[in-house]
């Protein structure tokens, strides 16, 4: 692994189109039984070797056994029905149908430690899992049982540390937690949230991130961001919070969004995940593209605290498109480790 600027996808890849119709987020499976599970790993095994092959340093799972970042994990737990759904505003920003939850929630057994340690087995490189967060699991439900947000919060932080553990010890080097919701609820996250995600990181010995993103290229994802203004500052929110947390990795959205670069400076200290790669657009960046996203980011972050990455994950892009952009952002990293390496960093 390169030990200066190493690269890594924030989540997803797209799945192949014999797994789920492509270009689609969260699209139903198109495989049952024993042929989706045999297909979830071989999609796995698929997404691994694409990112070796295009260069990445860090490798993931790119999502391919599960159809929902958040539901997926929440479908092994007890304690929510499935099949009573009530619609909820999501994240202050659309309307969908969601789970609800019916009694005390409980984990019965590991949800993704299997899946894990079968990456851990097809590479020698470090290799990163996502969970979605406490705030987020909350986000994405009806709650008829606690009926207070943060106490369920609090249940699904002991939860993911139990699960967290298990992907540690299945051999895990980073485990990220998806936590869009802190873009939103900032009472929340100044009262709980942040202290939630601490719970569900305790007594871990491999490195934590947090991924913060403006979502994926959904539309009422891009109508949310229309309404932001000039300027995106939502991070100030999170940030000093996160830069005083426990969290070793903080993950955010750069390149063609309108986040100010400057803000990344509250995070000084906290190795940052950059992402200099748009998921909410096809067209592939170049790799000068991507070195000047990064360079642009040097002087509120240490070089060997950079993490090039992608704003959020790239499941709705063709496979193509998403190699490509993998590419990219390998080379671009590869330009600015020459240009430091030189000691003369824009030259």
């Amino acid at each position: 692994m390169n030990a200066l600027l190493p690269t890594a996808l924030v989540g997803s890849l797209p799945k192949p189109s014999w797994l789920s119709e492509p270009e689609k987020l969260w699209s139903p499976w198109k495989l049952s039984g024993d042929e989706l599970a045999e297909g979830r790993l071989d999609a796995l095994a698929l997404a691994a070797d694409e990112q070796r092959r295009a260069g990445l340093d860090i490798i993931s799972d790119g999502e391919q056994t599960r159809q929902h970042f958040v539901t997926t994990f929440i479908e092994h737990l007890s304690g929510v029905d499935f099949d009573r759904r009530e619609t909820v505003r999501i994240r202050n920003r659309y309307d969908a149908s969601v789970p609800t939850v019916v009694g005390a929630v409980s984990r019965e057994h590991p949800v993704f430690a299997e899946d894990a340690a079968r990456l851990r087995a097809l590479t020698s490189q470090p290799i990163k899992w996502a969970l979605p967060g406490p705030m987020t699991m909350i986000d994405t439900l009806y709650d008829d049982h606690y009926r207070s947000r943060e106490q369920l919060a609090w249940e699904f932080a002991t939860i993911l540390n139990q699960e967290a553990k298990e992907l540690e010890a299945a051999g895990v080097d980073i485990i990220q937690f998806d936590e869009p919701a802190f873009n939103v609820f900032f009472d929340e996250l100044k009262d709980w949230g942040v202290a939630a995600l601490e719970r569900a990181t305790e007594g871990l010995r491999c490195e934590t991130a947090v991924h913060i993103c403006y979502g994926y290229g959904i539309k009422a994802n891009t109508d949310w961001k229309a309404t932001l203004g000039a300027e995106w500052r939502q991070y100030e929110e999170s940030f000093p919070l996160l830069q005083r947390s426990t969290l070793d990795i903080v993950s955010l959205e750069s390149h063609n969004s309108r986040v100010p670069v400057e803000v990344v400076e509250l995070l000084r200290g906290k190795k940052v995940m950059l992402g200099a790669i748009d998921v909410a657009s096809s067209d592939i960046e170049s790799p000068e593209d991507v070195a000047a996203t990064l360079r642009s980011a040097l002087p509120y972050v240490d070089a060997d605290k950079l993490i090039p990455s992608t704003n959020c994950g790239m499941a709705p892009l063709s496979r193509a498109v998403a190699r490509d952009k993998m590419v990219a952002l390998v080379q671009g990293a590869q330009l600015l480790r020459d240009e430091l390496s030189a000691g003369s960093p824009g030259a």
